[in-house]
């Protein structure tokens, strides 16, 4: 066992130590499928915080060669399949982990030096009978392949560092795709090529050195979905084990689409590592501002592109914004757009995307809380003041006070010219940004079919906070207020509400687009 070269099982079994661990032995199946095939060049882009690290522990442990793993493995759900005895420790398994080359490199050159020099250097030591002393590490791979007959599983994690250290050296970026190239493509003792990083790959530039990779990113993870992040049942059993609100995980750290969540099959993906965060402390609360991508956030959004600012004001009001990730060439340094900056995002993790609709949103409160903080920094006024006052609207609607909120919603439409306030989405974005104070006790569900006059918000009051009222909101353009009450009557109110037992309250908004003015009508109710 190397610390390089077949590195062995003990980091993987430090993560099946922990009480929270979730077997996603099933990876490995799906790999298995890709081994020593055409399709034997992989790589999965997450942000940080989505289990890529243990997913490789779990890899080298699995593939490596030297040990009898059969004993780790057994119990795991990776046993089940017809593949899995067949791959078990059986290739040499080569592990980089390339921040940790960069980090002690001056250059690309000396970086590919060092990767050289310890690899060789394990690999003879290993196998002295086939590989000689300061063989590089493309030729102690070819000499133990035609010597040997060994294959190689190659793990690579951090892939992509040098491109987000070193933005603007285009020329090192270009001397690294070569290397990976030179050490990877079309060689017969690669039986596995897997890498891991935050961001894609595919178009660096016009220049295609790993084309050969299939990629699984935020924007196309396909049949990978599942194994990366939590799943809905995966947090339902951590909630039952440690006694946790599921409704309150599912605020904080729900939301990450993965494909399509309304298709049966398809996935809804939690923030692991904040769920693992919440069940140890028993509190929900912001753990992603721990990450060095934090920063990040404030660096983009404050790039002055046309329609950035009015589509993170529609986002933070709940709305979905179309993005095209066709155009995205995975540039960090130079976003020459506001879809270039949304793409940004969606691989660092403040967005999801929606592979169906085409279309980006804030996945969940714990990264809205991000834009909340950063939107504070950067002095946007009209939505920081908005949400100061959006406490006292909730409370004016508690208390039946409809002129409050009526004066409390023109408000936040005058602070909020970016919006184009022309349809009943328009007022809805607006009543979301007005009623930001909610979600911190409801769940909120928006209804915006299609027509005038069906754009309504359920906000449900969770378990904690079952002392609240439910709350329905018919939203009329240029119509009158009174029409908004009558139709959510008439409608036998919305399914949401079906198995709600408790105080209702019924509020109608509506806005003369003449007078520029809004009206409001609340009345309280009682369900069972």
């Amino acid at each position: 066992m190397g610390y390089y070269l077949n590195p062995g099982s003990a980091s993987f079994r430090m993560s099946l130590n922990s009480p929270n661990y979730i077997d996603k032995t099933n990876l490995i199946q799906a790999i298995n499928q890709s081994l020593g095939t055409a399709d034997r060049y992989i790589c999965v882009s997450r942000p940080r915080r989505f289990g890529k690290t243990m997913a490789l522990d779990m890899l080298a442990a699995y593939y490596g060669r030297g040990m009898d793993e059969s004993s780790l493995f057994d119990r795991l759900e990776i046993a089940e399949s017809d593949s899995y005895l067949r791959h078990l420790n059986s290739y040499d398994v080569i592990r980089l982990n390339m921040s940790e080359f960069l980090h002690g490199s001056s250059d690309m050159e000396a970086l590919a030096g060092r990767i050289d020099r310890e690899l060789g250097l394990e690999m003879s030591e290993a196998y002295p009978g086939y590989v000689k002393e300061g063989s590089d590490l493309i030729r102690a791979m070819r000499d133990l392949y035609i010597k040997g007959g060994h294959q190689f599983v190659v793990l690579i994690d951090e892939w992509d560092c040098l491109f987000r250290e070193y933005k603007e050296d285009k020329q090192a970026q270009k001397a690294y795709l070569d290397y990976l190239r030179a050490l990877l493509k079309d060689k017969p003792y690669i039986a596995l090529a897997y890498m891991t990083g935050i961001l894609p790959i595919r178009k660096y530039g016009t220049h295609s050195a790993l084309n050969m990779f299939r990629e699984y990113s935020m924007t196309s993870t396909r049949e990978l979905s599942p194994f990366f992040g939590f799943t809905e049942e995966e947090v339902e059993g951590l909630c039952a084990r440690y006694g946790m609100d599921r409704e309150e995980l599912k605020t904080w750290y729900d939301g990450y689409e993965m494909i399509d969540s309304s298709i049966p099959g398809c996935y809804s993906i939690y923030n692991p590592k904040s769920v693992v965060e919440a069940i140890q402390s028993h509190v929900c609360e912001n753990y992603w501002v721990r990450t060095e991508s934090y920063e990040a956030l404030e660096v983009y959004i404050s790039m002055n592109f046309d329609g950035l600012r009015d589509s993170i004001v529609r986002m933070l009001g709940g709305e979905e914004v179309a993005v095209d990730t066709t155009l995205f060439n995975n540039d960090m340094s130079e976003p020459g757009s506001a879809n270039e900056v949304l793409n940004i995002l969606i691989h660092l993790g403040y967005l999801s995307y929606s592979f169906t609709r085409k279309t980006v949103r804030i996945p969940n409160r714990e990264i809205k809380e991000e834009y909340i903080s950063v939107v504070s920094k950067l002095e946007w006024e009209e939505i920081r003041n908005s949400i100061l006052d959006s406490k006292k609207l909730l409370e004016a609607i508690w208390r039946l006070d409809a002129k409050t909120l009526a004066l409390g919603i023109e408000k936040t439409h005058e602070r909020l010219p970016l919006i184009n306030y022309n349809d009943e989405n328009s007022l809805a974005c607006t009543l979301r940004l007005a009623l930001y104070a909610a979600e911190q006790y409801y769940s909120v569900f928006p209804e915006l079919g299609t027509g005038k006059g069906v754009a309504d918000l359920v906000l449900i009051p969770r378990r904690r906070y079952a002392d609240k009222p439910a709350i329905v909101v018919e939203l009329k353009w240029d119509k009158s207020v009174s029409s908004a009450i009558a139709q959510i009557k008439a409608r036998d109110y919305p399914m949401r509400l079906v198995e709600y037992r408790g105080d209702i309250i019924l509020c109608g908004i509506s806005y003369d687009k003449k007078q520029k003015t809004h009206e409001a009508e609340l009345e309280k109710l009682r369900l069972g």
